[in-house]
């Protein structure tokens, strides 16, 4: 049986950024129903709902109509088929579900082919050089016919939790000259809660921060903050792509984190970043 309850915000995926997201909209004052593969202990003003949207066990208990459905879920594994089952065949089995005249899917800068250093925005066509970056771009294609449909393509997430850069530059003694670009969690999620708001979005954003980093300045910096010695530059050409997030900036959002000295700096340590 379908859950009754007022006009809410559905998100699948109430994990890292989908759980922030959650707990923006509830101080907002939206209904909120998360959709997680586990249960979880419920939080006031948040619906918890066992969900499986790689085989749709649990989905006949959302409303058929909700204000707005954000798409942020991650799979179990990192491989095409699972890609497929959740990006593919779970947000359709979503939509036949669920209506909304706003939906939010989360995407990747994975689609972009870009490795010379070049910059990017949303008018670069997209080029998926890995099957990650294919199936999110089919699953953009799958919401084309949606007239309410907005794409967040997100670059590299960091945070309390996601901590891989921060041990690499711990372990490792030599970095490349390769272009990182990141956004901050609590970021994404604002982002998200922005564009939940807006009046006549378009059809696509990046979100990511203020500055574009070189991976070897980005360990530089990490290990001078930990006292550990400089890294050594590893001898090969300049390689990634430049993320711009000036499309989303220019509709209002800005980032709490501008860049990876405010995100890895004191004022975030205490968070586990």
């Amino acid at each position: 049986m379908a859950l009754e309850t007022p006009p809410c915000v559905v998100i699948a995926g109430a994990g890292d950024v989908g759980g922030r997201l959650a707990a923006l909209r509830v101080r907002r004052g939206d209904e909120v129903i998360a959709l997680r593969r586990r249960e979880v202990a419920c939080t006031a003003g948040i619906r918890s709902l066992r969900a499986d949207l790689a085989t749709g066990a649990g989905l006949e208990r959302l409303p058929r109509q909700a204000q707005a459905i954000v798409f942020c879920a991650a799979p179990d594994e990192r491989s095409e088929p699972a890609y497929r089952a959740l990006y593919l065949d779970g947000l359709r089995r979503l939509l036949d579900a669920c209506d909304a005249p706003r939906l939010l899917f989360v995407s990747s800068t994975a689609v972009y082919g870009e490795d010379a250093g070049e910059w990017v925005d949303e008018a670069t066509p997209a080029r998926p050089p890995a099957f990650n970056g294919r199936v999110l771009f089919e699953a953009e294609h799958e919401l084309a016919p949606h007239a309410g449909s907005v794409v967040l393509r997100l670059s590299g997430l960091y945070g309390p939790g996601r901590e891989a850069m921060l041990r690499r530059a711990q372990a490792s003694a030599a970095a490349r000259p390769r272009w990182s670009n990141r956004i901050h969690v609590d970021d994404a999620a604002s982002a998200l809660a922005h564009l939940l708001d807006l009046s006549g979005p378009g059809r696509l954003y990046l979100g990511t921060d203020d500055r574009p980093v070189f991976e070897h300045e980005l360990v530089a910096w990490l290990r001078q903050r930990d006292g550990l010695p400089p890294p050594s530059i590893v001898a090969e050409a300049e390689s990634g792509r430049r993320i711009s997030n000036g499309h989303l900036r220019v509709s209002g959002w800005a980032p709490h984190y501008p860049d990876f000295t405010a995100g890895y700096g004191p004022s975030a340590v205490g968070a586990g970043v």
